[in-house]
């Protein structure tokens, strides 16, 4: 047997079916149970956002007073947001600006719109469904959702373990040897780090945060993302400030090219052609896989919040949709359109995208500070994505087996993986955990949609209360 045919053989079929569950079936019903949600909830979410952004953003937030959880409403947020904020919002802006022109960006916000709703449904759920295990820690997610909210339990059952065992190999690709790979590649290509010291550094510190449990890794998270999602925004304003002649038409391309059937962008080393359909699959694709919305990965996190309301914290956790695509994608976004690198040709005689054509922008108004910056952004972002995704697997992981007492060892496995995943590039493996990320949204927009109605009454039951307080913060000031 030729098992290097066997092995090109299975690396094709994978990228075909990772192409095929990545394909449009999957983004229109990402989508379309978003909008479908957003008109069943009478479009409460989009109206309630500012209330839930100044939630996130008090003081009680910052406190476990108010209800029963494991770690703060902030803190379960920020954990959420580690796992999303990640390569997808340097990488993912960037090609998905090369492949469907800068119409992309759009794109983006409009699918995050919709994404709003989907994220506070299945965390508004996971919270309401939640368990105590024998630890006396929160556990939940789609999987509690399914197995206690459906009325058929055997069905309920089925899903939520196809959800467990999709979300646990996601952890170790996509959450993992992913996120390590991008850290030691970009570290050894602007500081030329040794990839087996990058690995041992990002293994050590990955042991030395996840063996704490949530607590630690919600700790290090609500320092760690607010600083980094901070430090990226000032450098990508200035950035923008530095090319502000460029931003109007920028702006206008970005726009131009999201709804028409066929523009043309690109500075003057190269030319990006793209219609409407490219910049619409793109754009929610990549804003999809930035933001997680509808993928029910945030909604486990969001069970371990102190609250005294699912709907509270539902609206809290949202907002990681808004922070991630609407914030921190749209720096992104604003670089590239206004540095006039779009467009430009690398030395092999390709169009560069991804994290090159990122740096290429800061660069345009930073110099080599500018690479240095969107490394270091990289850095901070796929480890801290590590963090995150550790804890989505390690429920996952604890609901497959019935119990927390293997807990520890999937945390250990999963710190080593890091090593692996930081000194190796196994496509093969990529691509699988791809899959099996897709592969997770389908029984949690099945959930969504079945559970619509408990979603709608938890919506509606809540408003009044959020009223009260509304005028209560009116009368204040």
């Amino acid at each position: 047997m030729d098992w290097k045919s066997v092995g090109n053989w299975i690396s094709d079929t994978l990228v075909k079916v990772d192409d095929f569950v990545w394909g449009p079936v999957m983004l229109v019903l990402l989508v379309g149970t978003g909008i479908f949600l957003t008109i069943r909830l009478k479009f409460r979410p989009w109206r309630n956002l500012g209330f839930a952004i100044k939630s996130t953003l008090s003081k009680e937030a910052r406190t476990t007073k108010r209800g029963e959880g494991d770690v703060s409403p902030f803190s379960a947020l920020t954990t959420a947001l580690a796992a999303t904020i990640g390569t997808g919002n340097i990488v993912g802006v960037a090609t998905a600006m090369v492949s469907g022109g800068p119409g992309a960006l759009v794109w983006m916000w409009i699918s995050a719109c919709f994404g709003l709703t989907s994220k506070f449904s299945e965390c508004m759920l996971a919270i309401k469904y939640r368990e105590v295990n024998e630890k006396g820690e929160m556990s939940g997610g789609p999987m509690y959702t399914m197995k206690k909210g459906f009325k058929n339990k055997k069905i309920g059952a089925f899903l939520g373990m196809l959800f467990a065992v999709f979300a646990v190999i996601a952890s170790f690709g996509i959450g993992n040897m992913t996120q390590a790979n991008s850290i030691s590649e970009s570290l050894k290509s602007t500081f030329n780090f040794d990839e087996k010291i990058v690995g041992v550094v990002l293994t050590v510190l990955a042991l030395v945060i996840i063996v704490g449990g949530i607590k630690t890794i919600s700790k290090v998270s609500s320092v760690v993302v607010p600083l980094m999602a901070i430090f990226y925004i000032i450098a990508g304003l200035i950035v923008v400030v530095m090319n502000i002649q460029n931003l109007p038409s920028g702006i206008v391309m970005i726009f131009k090219m999201a709804f028409s059937s066929q523009a043309v962008a690109g500075g003057g080393a190269g030319v990006i052609t793209a219609g409407v359909m490219n910049a619409m699959r793109y754009g929610v694709a990549r804003g999809v896989f930035s933001n997680e919305a509808g993928m029910g990965s945030a909604a486990i996190t969001a069970s371990a919040a102190t609250t005294d309301d699912p709907v509270r914290q539902g609206y809290i956790n949202m907002t990681g949709t808004f922070w991630d695509t609407i914030v921190v994608c749209t720096i992104t976004g604003l670089c590239i359109a206004s540095s006039g690198v779009l467009g430009t040709v690398g030395d092999d005689g390709k169009l560069v995208q991804g994290a090159a054509l990122t740096i290429l922008a800061f660069k345009s108004a930073l110099g080599e500070v500018g690479a240095i910056l969107v490394t270091i952004g990289i850095a901070l972002f796929a480890f801290s994505t590590i963090l995150g995704w550790e804890y989505h697997g390690e429920k996952a992981f604890e609901y497959i087996f019935g119990t927390h007492k293997y807990n520890m060892a999937y945390r250990i496995i999963f710190s080593l993986v890091v090593f692996v995943g930081a000194t190796t590039t196994l496509q093969v493996v990529w691509n699988f955990s791809d899959i099996a990320n897709a592969l997770m949204a389908i029984p949690n927009l099945i959930c969504l949609l079945v559970m619509s109605k408990v979603i709608a009454k938890e919506v509606e039951r809540f408003q009044p209360i959020l009223d009260k307080e509304k005028k209560a913060a009116k009368k204040k000031k």
